[in-house]
């Protein structure tokens, strides 16, 4: 279990970096080649996750055991961005709101849904996620 612990303790920066670089595959895929039209809530969180494959990739290639500190304040707007589009998209929550969005469609709009709740916003939601989770373990990894 130990062994477990210090694999991913030392690999967290490079799941990141993964996560962030599929993630910007993804959302370009959907708008690219799926021609979905992404909304504004969309383009939050492509200028939240896009910049996070060079600072992640920077970050590994200096070594820099500092990066945490510079990519959670990006990946934790990133997740409360998507969730709460992801809550738009799934409940009445847009009923109630008083925030309108738009810029090619509205934000509540789902384009693309996979065994019934993974829509776009969900699978950016995840994304985020696990890059602030690898983050939160290589902090915790320096501070020891």
């Amino acid at each position: 279990m130990k062994n477990i612990i210090l694999l991913v303790k030392q690999y967290a920066i490079y799941v990141a970096f993964l996560q962030a670089w599929l993630a910007t595959l993804g959302s370009l895929y959907f708008s690219e080649i799926r021609d979905f039209r992404p909304c504004l809530l969309c383009w939050y969180q492509r200028i939240l996750m896009y910049p996070l494959i060079i600072i992640l990739g920077v970050a590994i290639f200096r070594k820099d055991k500092n990066a945490a500190y510079y990519v959670l304040p990006m990946s934790i707007m990133g997740v409360a961005i998507a969730f709460y589009q992801y809550l738009l998209q799934m409940t009445s929550l847009a009923d109630v709101t008083p925030i309108s969005c738009s810029a090619y469609g509205p934000c509540r709009e789902i384009q693309a849904v996979y065994l019934g709740f993974i829509t776009i916003p969900f699978l950016s939601l995840i994304a985020f996620v696990l890059i602030t989770l690898s983050m939160l373990i290589l902090l915790k990894s320096k501070n020891k």
